[in-house]
């Protein structure tokens, strides 16, 4: 018997809903991109150079702040959204929100108009990058689970690239006014389409299940996962799905009284899934990943290319970026989740070695081989990290948590990676005045210890449905009936070999804790 994988139907909604993903990278980036422009200097008198310098930084500063503050304040209020109104409301309210904020910051007639709705975007997008992850893995199926997540941090990259271009195109606007309102004007587009197209998305079938409404979970189901093969009983791929869904739920409530943030916290076992996925999104912006992208500008003035030639490069490092995470998508089924980001974590300490070391040597000298091996290193970083951290970190973050408190588990874990982007773009000025380019020493150690704690740690999840996922971290799980007898070894079923008894737990409904070891060598053979 074959298992069903996945239709067009469902890749179409899974790349419909990633226009959130496109909205959080392209809201990111658009400020670097305005930064670009001149007419969007002078209406706010901000200067790179004089005596108004200081007084430039801290309202640049604050800018940064408020964003990645209201990326935290979105991660941590959207669980309650995504559990009381169902994940697409959710959507529909981050959506409008996002259209907002970008309202806002486009009709800014002062700084202080301008910071608002750059908070208010901070909380839009924070909202967004934690739905759209939850949404897309509830509704893949295991075998291709990374390939459909994994379209979340193409896109979110594919928005960083389009607001480079966008910007570089701004900059030939000779309306002063019109160049720079225009540019943040673009971040209105994807979360309006989102919002228009989200009343024929289909709910979340393990959200339905959830809240008790499990027939639209199942007509659901067989519209994502529709297959002619059928178990032996006669249940289909769908029903046999639901069914799983729903006896993993049930065991859930009878192991947890307590609900949302309190439940999250209530286990070790729960516990310890933040803590991986925290560790996840953190490790990962500890690449120094902002500050380098942060960095490129100077590097390109060092090289004596300004105005719309640096944007240009900017825009092509970015789209770098977005084709690395369309492997990474890509691969990520085949070669597993931890593998693909310790092989990251390292090429990305390598490459900031060389880039470090082309900063402490050539920067700001005339020395035009020394700086183009820095422009080397800065595209053979973002090459690792775009083949190796976005897509995988949000697959994984959104995959290790149970449904009960999967909004919460991935709101706490990408709150880390708002926390980390505030910590590390708000001490690099200081760093860079007063240590230089010693300051990237952080970058290119941190990854290191990532990865042997990765590596050493962390279970691999490739190729295991949400539900089973459970017993690598020591809960029960309920099996699904529709995998053969070697899948359900791969997914951490129990099986003895020629022993009756052992069919009780094929048979059974839930896979014991004290099976983990089992199941998690079982997954590194994937």
């Amino acid at each position: 018997m074959s298992s069903t994988t996945s239709t067009r139907y469902n890749f179409l909604i899974i790349f419909f809903v990633a226009l959130g993903s496109f909205t959080y990278g392209f809201n990111s980036a658009i400020s670097g991109s305005v930064l670009g422009l001149s007419s969007f200097l002078n209406y706010f008198n901000l200067t790179n150079s004089g005596p108004g310098v200081s007084k430039s930084n801290q309202i640049i500063g604050a800018n940064n702040a408020l964003f990645a503050g209201g990326g935290i304040i979105g991660c941590m209020t959207v669980p309650w959204f995504l559990d009381r109104c169902g994940r697409r409301l959710a959507l529909q309210i981050t959506c409008l929100i996002c259209v907002v904020s970008a309202v806002v910051q486009a009709a800014s007639v002062h700084t202080g108009m301008l910071l608002v709705g750059r908070l208010i975007n901070g909380i839009g997008v924070g909202m967004i990058d934690v739905a759209v992850p939850i949404y897309q893995s509830e509704i893949s199926p295991a075998k291709v689970r990374g390939r459909m997540v994994g379209s979340h941090g193409f896109l979110v990259v594919v928005g960083y690239a389009m607001a480079g271009w966008v910007g570089y195109g701004c900059f030939f606007i000779t309306e002063a006014a019109l160049q720079w309102r225009l540019c943040l004007a673009f971040q209105i587009i994807a979360p309006l389409l989102l919002l228009a197209g989200s009343p024929w998305m289909p709910e979340s079938p393990r959200w339905l299940c959830k809240v008790d409404r499990a027939p639209e979970a199942k007509s659901i189901l067989k519209k994502l996962h529709p297959s002619a093969d059928t178990h032996t009983e006669g249940h289909s791929f769908a029903e046999n799905e639901l069914h799983q869904i729903r006896r993993q739920l049930e065991i859930e409530r009878q192991e947890n009284a307590s609900a949302g943030w309190k439940e999250a916290f209530s286990r070790t076992s729960y516990r310890k899934r933040l803590l991986y996925g925290f560790f996840v999104q953190c490790i990962a912006q500890s690449t120094g990943v902002l500050v380098v992208n942060n960095y490129q500008i100077l590097l390109y003035n060092g090289l004596g290319l300004h105005g719309s030639i640096g944007l240009m490069l900017y825009a092509c490092y970015n789209s770098l970026a977005a084709f690395m995470n369309w492997v990474n998508s890509l691969i990520l089924d085949r070669f597993g989740r931890i593998r693909i980001m310790v092989i990251g974590l390292i090429g990305c300490s390598l490459s900031l070695c060389g880039f470090t070391a082309m900063v402490a040597e050539f920067v700001g000298t005339n020395n035009k081989v020394g700086n183009g091996f820095g422009v080397f290193f800065l595209y053979l970083f973002v090459f690792f990290y775009g083949g190796s951290m976005d897509a995988s970190s949000y697959v994984y973050c959104a995959e290790i948590f149970p449904t009960s408190i999967r909004a919460q588990g991935v709101g706490f874990s990408v709150a880390g990676l708002f926390i980390m982007t505030l910590i590390y773009t708000q001490t690099a000025p200081t760093a860079f005045e007063n240590v230089g380019w010693k300051y990237y020493l952080v970058f290119i150690i941190l990854p290191w210890i990532g990865a042997f704690v990765m590596q050493k740690f962390f279970p691999e999840t490739a190729g295991l449905s949400l539900e089973d996922i459970a017993v690598l971290f020591g809960d029960e799980a309920a099996t699904n009936e529709n995998n053969s007898t070697d899948e359900k070894m791969a997914k951490g079923s129990i099986l003895q070999d020629g022993d009756d008894k052992s069919n009780e737990a094929s048979k059974g409904q839930t896979v014991k804790p004290e099976h983990a070891e089992l199941v998690y060598e079982a997954t590194f053979r994937l």
